[in-house]
């Protein structure tokens, strides 16, 4: 192309993208050169949905019986009883006596006392040994197994129960359905010959005047420490609870009876500070189930604040399995209404919800974590909440979900799905904030939705929320060379683009990245062209499209569909003028790259859908489409090959574009000019012009400021002042004297342009300018071009050394060669020496 672009003969006219405002040396000399243009256009719009809820009205899932519900009924009956009994229906009494331990037996009474196991529990009869080990088996399978006494010859549930305070599970994941503590003590000395208060497990809530501990001095058992007195932790923890905690748990009981949600909001804040101070935070809290029996019984006052602070600390005390999943639905249900997003602000309940993401799994918290990225989603269209959650790294926590729900098994496949309409439209919001983009690039979130995209393309809402970040973060650099270096992303587009090719807003998304993409990336213009199947995946949507406009259009077509046939799309023009202006673009990009222009000059349906679009629309209703069309014609124009289909097609082209021309659109005006320039090589096209008239409004379009188009102007009249019959006919005109003015107004500032007004001048003169130019023009004329020609004089105005440098360049190789054929041609025969 380089050298294409060089070869600037009389029938080369020029027609770069240019801007008139002042650049850098090395853009202005390579602008001056830039023949081929990339195409520009706005990014889709994306209306906020005005519900919130969990799937919006355009959601595919609809109303899906077996879709999680945005409304819900929710009350204290709906949480389980903190490190409850298994529900057999019959409630445990505490033991009323104190048990004495063996080793410290001091009669033989207190020691037959204490009830001892069978020595072989496997010798017992058959007939009354079933009934007790199906109820233990029952209780086990409903109930927390950390509550209950271990089976015999089970090692798992044994060692569960046996594990010390330091020694965590091998796994942060709770368990669904049961909210327990962990019971402290030391390890368990496994035998025959345990005794029941041994092996017997404090049930939860009540005071049974024996209190695990961590403290080591002393003989000890698993639940006490015998008669040794209490260590100064446990006694620590005792005063806290009956000085602070446990007076702060009785006067909410009494406000909750009747005082107000504003008193009960003070009281939980101070209970939440309190066991922070104290370190009670956690599972590992003590007499955590009291505390939560409390506040579960507070959430019946429907106070959403109040809510919001029992949802806060009920998370900072790690409650699982269906407790987590209400206590994010209540939280769910909060950020519902946009009044409430003031109490998110300046909260750490945004911390803790992230914390979920962060620690659960799908497979036991799934539901779970569908309520909490809900959340998030609703919080994250505030802007102020927006900030908090890029400040808070939810961009990081999010692409460690993905990362997490990548690997779900099948079984959880549909509730990760769910899971992931939600994440993406929360990350659909985050890109909106410019704060953002290094956030997306630094942890790969772009080629993870990749990744998503591949595992669930026949999800359509998750793939319009991850068509719809790319189409936000595409438009700037770094996130474009993220995406570009995503292995086989361009395959994967063209999949999703055949695949779902009737459904409007994921296509227009999907080619609006894919033009961004190929805008200013010459190997990602091969990429994509290179890509399995490409024209024949953009020329099908181009024609599905296209034939459904041309039906709008034609009122003998229209009517209702064949049977059969795919149901249309939507029957907005605007809408399907905004899929092909995204596809035209993405072709006037490919078609840049000298490897892939004459491919696409010499294609037969991508030519005829081009003037197809041309003959079915109006200027009137699709000025931005016809643009677009004119434009990647006017790019394709410089692969003329003798055989492809663009040369033969020339003649028909340049009749299309008269509509634009004769439009009132100087956009319209400029492209039709521009291919006009281009397609005036052809002598079939300048007698075209000539006989319609054309050249009149040409000639006309040199008294326009624009310094674009009159530069389109110069390109269409250097050609047609090849035949000598059209140099009288542009005479009559006075395009002489107006391209004179062009080079006096324009030439300092626009060399090029300065240049192109010579080239045309020199072609309309044809070495005999008495018979063209009166005296007075001749000498004005002589006179510009010896000012110009005088590089001091014509540079002086730039005061910028480096600047007044490189417009010299473009100076001395646009204008400087064609400058002084001209004034050869001007000057008397006495002079020319």
């Amino acid at each position: 192309m380089a050298s294409m672009e060089r070869k600037r003969e009389i029938c080369s006219p020029l027609i770069p993208q240019r801007n008139s405002s002042r650049k850098t040396s090395a853009e202005i000399v390579s602008e001056a050169r830039q023949s081929l243009r990339v195409q520009t256009t706005q990014r889709p719009f994306t209306p906020r949905d005005g519900h919130r809820q969990l799937f919006g009205n355009s959601s595919v899932r609809g109303d899906h019986v077996n879709r999680p519900q945005s409304t819900f009924s929710l009350d204290a009956q709906n949480f389980d009883a903190p490190d409850s009994r298994p529900g057999s229906g019959t409630r445990l009494s505490p033991l009323e006596h104190k048990p004495k331990f063996p080793g410290r037996c001091g009669t033989g009474d207190a020691c037959k006392a204490v009830p001892k196991p069978p020595a072989d529990p496997l010798n017992v009869k058959r007939g009354s040994a079933g009934a007790g080990v199906q109820a233990r088996v029952r209780l086990l399978r409903t109930g927390s197994l950390p509550t209950l006494p271990p089976l015999e010859g089970n090692t798992d549930v044994t060692e569960r129960i046996n594990q010390g305070p330091e020694q965590k599970q091998p796994s942060a994941k709770r368990h669904p359905g049961t909210d327990h503590t962990k019971v402290h003590g030391g390890p368990h000395k496994p035998g025959p010959h345990r005794t029941a208060s041994e092996s017997r497990i404090m049930q939860p809530g009540v005071d049974s005047g024996v209190r695990p501990t961590h403290c080591t001095t002393g003989q000890r058992t698993e639940l006490g420490n015998g008669d040794n007195a209490a260590c100064p932790e446990e006694s620590a923890d005792s005063s806290m609870w009956n000085n602070t905690i446990g007076p702060l748990l009785q006067q909410l009981e009494s406000v909750a009876a009747g005082g107000s949600a504003e008193r009960l909001c003070d009281l939980c804040d101070r209970l939440h500070g309190t066991l922070a101070e104290a370190d009670m935070l956690g599972r590992h809290c003590k007499r955590r189930s009291g505390i939560l029996r409390t506040l579960f019984r507070l959430i019946d006052h429907n106070s959403a604040r109040l809510n919001l602070l029992i949802a806060k600390l009920c998370l900072a005390l790690c409650v699982s399995g269906n407790n987590l999943l209400n206590i994010c639905k209540l939280v769910f249900q909060i950020s519902r209404s946009e009044s409430n997003d003031i109490l998110f602000q300046n909260n750490s309940i945004i911390d803790l919800l992230l914390s979920v993401l962060h620690n659960e799994d799908v497979s036991t918290c799934g539901e779970a974590l569908l309520y909490c990225v809900g959340t998030l989603k609703f919080l994250s269209g505030n802007s102020a909440i927006l900030r908090l959650l890029l400040d808070k790294n939810c961009i990081g926590v999010a692409q460690k979900l993905i990362q997490g729900l990548h690997a779900v098994e099948e079984i959880h496949f549909t509730i990760a799905g769910h899971i992931l309409v939600q994440l993406t439209a929360t990350l659909r919001n985050l890109a909106d904030h410019p704060d953002s983009r290094p956030h997306f690039v630094s942890f790969s979130v772009l080629s993870e939705l990749c990744l998503v995209l591949r595992r669930h393309r026949q999800d359509q809402d998750i793939c319009i929320n991850i068509s719809r970040i790319y189409s936000k973060l595409s438009s700037y650099s770094e996130c474009r060379v993220a995406l570009a270096q995503t292995p086989d992303c361009y395959r994967l587009f063209l999949e999703l683009l055949s695949k779902h090719r009737q459904k409007q807003d994921l296509v227009v998304r999907l080619l609006f990245t894919l033009g961004n993409l190929t805008a200013k990336n010459a190997e990602a213009r091969l990429q994509l062209f290179q890509s399995r199947g490409c024209m024949h995946t953009l020329l099908q949507v181009y024609d599905t499209y296209q034939r459904r406009d041309a039906s709008l259009c034609t009122p003998s077509q229209t009517g209702a569909s064949s049977p059969g046939k795919p149901p249309a799309p939507p029957a907005s023009v605007q809408e399907d003028d905004d899929v092909l202006v995204k596809l035209v673009r993405v072709l006037a990009n490919m078609c840049i790259h000298p490897a892939v222009g004459p491919a696409l000059a010499n294609d037969a349906t991508c030519i005829q859908l081009l003037m197809e679009t041309l003959e079915l629309r109006s200027v009137q209703e699709s000025e931005e489409l016809l643009v677009n069309v004119a434009a990647t014609i006017n790019n394709l124009s410089f692969y003329q090959e003798q055989s492809s289909v663009l040369r033969h097609s020339q003649l028909a082209i340049t009749k299309l574009m008269l509509k634009l021309v004769l439009s009132s659109s100087m956009d319209s005006m400029l492209e039709a000019t521009r291919v006009y320039g281009n397609m005036s090589k052809s002598k079939d096209v300048r007698d075209f012009i000539m006989q319609n008239k054309v050249h009149q409004l040409v000639v006309t379009l040199l008294d326009s400021k624009s310094t674009e188009m009159c530069f389109s102007a110069c390109g269409v009249l250097t050609n047609l002042a090849l035949d000598p019959p059209n140099r009288a006919s542009l005479s009559l005109e006075g395009a002489a004297a107006k391209l004179s003015d062009c080079l006096r107004d324009f030439g300092p500032g626009d060399w090029q342009l300065a240049g192109q007004a010579c080239q045309a001048l020199w072609n309309l003169i044809g070495g005999d300018s008495e018979k063209l130019l009166e005296t007075q023009e001749r000498e004005t004329l002589l006179e510009t071009l010896a000012t110009y020609l005088d590089e001091d004089k014509a540079l002086k105005w730039i005061e910028n050394e480096d600047m007044r440098d490189l417009h010299g360049a473009c100076w001395e190789s646009e204008f400087l060669p064609v400058a002084q054929k001209l004034m050869k041609t001007l000057q008397p025969p006495d002079q020319k020496d």
